[in-house]
């Protein structure tokens, strides 16, 4: 059944998300996507286009519905807030309007309006600087939701891996101590329930990723396999979960062992990203799961450095914004 728009925020207007908004449109047909409408920036986004070399109709908009009836024929772009179009120079100004954007289409999908979110890539530091207090927008978007932030989990998924960092923005140093069973089951659940209802994998196969070099050696290398995660597997596999490991996390990302399982849950952030950039860099989505939203985001930052050039490549956007709108179908067709 037919869903309605999806919400995308800007990010941070001097980075790459204003002209990757632009370039998904234009390539709306190519790729098959699915209504969506940008949330404020309307004389920026046209601005985005223009340097990119785009020719195309900018549209405000005062509502999504209306942005569904221009899609086919315009960008459509929530009327608001706006600003000037300087790539590679944030400043306070342009995290005010990324904010703005951010909580506006995340009211918006939380309130039903939008069937899904996608976000823009921001600047941490430069939101904290004008009262941003979560550690990113995947816990800004829980809280939102009136939801736990550990209860929002981040997935990275590409066309070759899906990978978890079950901790996420810590320092190394710190993972051993953050890394619990319950932590690991906790996210495990969370992780299966969403890859059966967003995904439509019936039965989730579920590798976990030793911590320490050849899962620890039977202990001469670390404990944490023993002491941590294998007893966590065993807790999921006695709820009827497909899981297995602790597997030595240097030979998990090979072609033949990504063949057996659909989710790798990693024990911290690198574990996770890297394979996953070094894989599929240009079409990787940050998918939060565990949300009553559908929520994505192209998988790498604001790109200061190359924005406004036409360098930025718009795989990874296209890619979020056509995962939402599959998770959103999905749902649809599941509550109908």
């Amino acid at each position: 059944m037919p869903v309605g728009p999806l919400a995308i925020s800007l990010g941070d207007p001097a980075g790459v998300g204003p002209e990757l908004i632009a370039a998904a449109w234009a390539r709306r047909e190519a790729e098959g996507l699915l209504p969506f409408c940008a949330v404020g920036g309307p004389d920026l986004l046209a601005e985005a286009a223009r340097r990119r070399g785009l020719t195309i109709p900018v549209m405000p908009v005062m509502s999504l519905d209306e942005a569904l009836d221009c899609f086919d024929r315009a960008l459509p772009v929530l009327a608001g807030a706006d600003g000037d179009y300087r790539p590679g120079a944030p400043d306070k100004t342009g995290a005010e309007l990324a904010l703005a954007s951010l909580e506006e289409a995340t009211r918006l999908t939380v309130e039903g309006e939008a069937s899904a979110l996608v976000t823009g890539p921001i600047a941490k530091a430069r939101l904290a600087e004008v009262g941003f207090t979560h550690p990113g927008q995947t816990e800004f978007v829980a809280v939102a939701c009136g939801m736990a932030p550990r209860d929002a989990v981040m997935m990275l998924a590409g066309p070759s891996l899906r990978t978890v960092p079950l901790t996420v923005h810590i320092a190394l140093s710190a993972v051993p101590a953050a890394l619990t069973a319950e932590l690991i089951v906790h996210k495990g659940r969370i992780v299966a329930a969403a890859l059966a209802r967003d995904f439509g994998i019936e039965r989730p196969r579920l590798a976990l990723a030793a911590l320490n070099p050849h899962a620890g050696e039977e202990g001469r290398m670390g404990d944490e396999e023993a002491r941590i995660i294998t007893p966590a597997l065993a807790a999921l596999k006695a709820e009827g979960l497909d899981v297995t490991g602790p597997h030595p996390a240097d030979a998990l990302f090979a072609p033949r062992a990504r063949a057996g399982y659909d989710a790798a849950l990693c024990m911290y952030h690198d574990q996770a990203l890297i394979p996953l950039k070094t894989l599929d860099f240009d079409s990787g989505v940050n998918v939060t799961l565990g949300l009553p939203i559908i929520r994505t985001s192209p998988d790498h930052g604001t790109a200061f450095g190359i924005a406004g050039t036409g360098q930025a490549d718009p795989g990874a956007m296209i890619a979020a914004i056509r995962m939402a709108g599959e998770c959103a179908q999905r749902r649809a067709e599941e509550d109908y």
